[in-house]
């Protein structure tokens, strides 16, 4: 991890990062694009801690006023930067597939998001559009000034919520709360558990299916070997990998598939 401190910023060097493609890519939903002087810049927050990252053409991302104790201890971790995605796209590109997807979109990471907050965010992704689950997210967080914990929101009933505008989400949002709050949902333990252990806890919650499962567990907890899988990632499997995934992959799948969902999500459609 090459950086250095600049004043009240943090300048970090780092050739596999792209703001665009990892911070606007659909797994993670508290990010902004602003106007700046840079290439980029975002806004958002890491549950409630705010950040402002801004990257400019010299392969460079200015990390404002963040001191250097909070960049190792938060940052550097929330982008991932102890992996080196460099060793993995090598890895991946082995297959013909993935090694187009990496040479498309070489800059997305796999951001340590927080178990809670993914959990509710992707129960409000449901059937959902990014700009709309965004905006539900907002009006939470606007409502309570930050983003609630689980004791707040397991006070919330369905009616109560309806500021939201999140539709048959509610429910599943006061369900989830209750759990988590009670203890009868360990996100610490289930992060622990083996894989389908992992995946049936998670799946007691109500309105948690398979797919919002597997982006907890991937996006929320880390656990690399986790595949969401929609109708992109479906596409790709039916068209690229009729005889299933390579196994030699299975425990990076999940960062894979991220390379797989932005590049067939991109792709020119025939006749177009």
């Amino acid at each position: 991890m090459d950086y250095s401190v600049a004043g009240n910023d943090i300048i970090l060097h780092e050739p596999d990062l792209d703001l665009d493609e990892t911070l606007d890519c659909g797994q993670a939903f508290r990010w902004r694009k602003t106007a700046s002087d840079y290439d980029c810049t975002y806004e958002g927050c890491f549950v409630d801690t705010p950040l402002r990252v801004s990257q400019d053409g010299r392969g460079r991302f200015i990390f404002h006023g963040v001191s250097e104790q909070e960049f190792l201890s938060r940052w550097a971790d929330y982008f991932d930067l102890s992996t080196d995605y460099a060793d993995l796209k090598r890895r991946f590109s082995a297959d013909e597939t993935l090694s187009k997807a990496c040479g498309f979109a070489g800059g997305i990471r796999l951001l340590r998001q927080d178990a809670w907050e993914c959990l509710i965010s992707f129960i409000i992704s449901q059937n959902n559009n990014i700009p709309r689950i965004k905006g539900i997210i907002d009006r939470l967080c606007a409502n309570y000034g930050h983003f609630p914990t689980a004791a707040e929101l397991a006070r919330e009933t369905p009616d109560s919520l309806a500021y939201l505008r999140s539709g048959f989400r509610a429910k599943y949002i006061c369900d989830a709360a209750k759990r988590v709050n009670s203890g009868d949902t360990d996100l610490a333990a289930v992060a622990a558990m083996p894989m389908e252990d992992a995946r049936r806890e998670l799946q007691k919650i109500t309105g948690v299916g398979p797919k919002v499962a597997e982006c907890v567990l991937l996006y929320g907890m880390h656990r690399t070997e986790a595949f969401p899988v929609d109708v992109w990632i479906k596409r790709v499997l039916a068209e690229y990998y009729p005889a299933g995934f390579p196994e030699s992959l299975k425990d990076n799948a999940g960062i894979a598939q991220q390379y797989l969902f932005h590049y067939v999500r991109n792709l020119p459609r025939k006749g177009d």
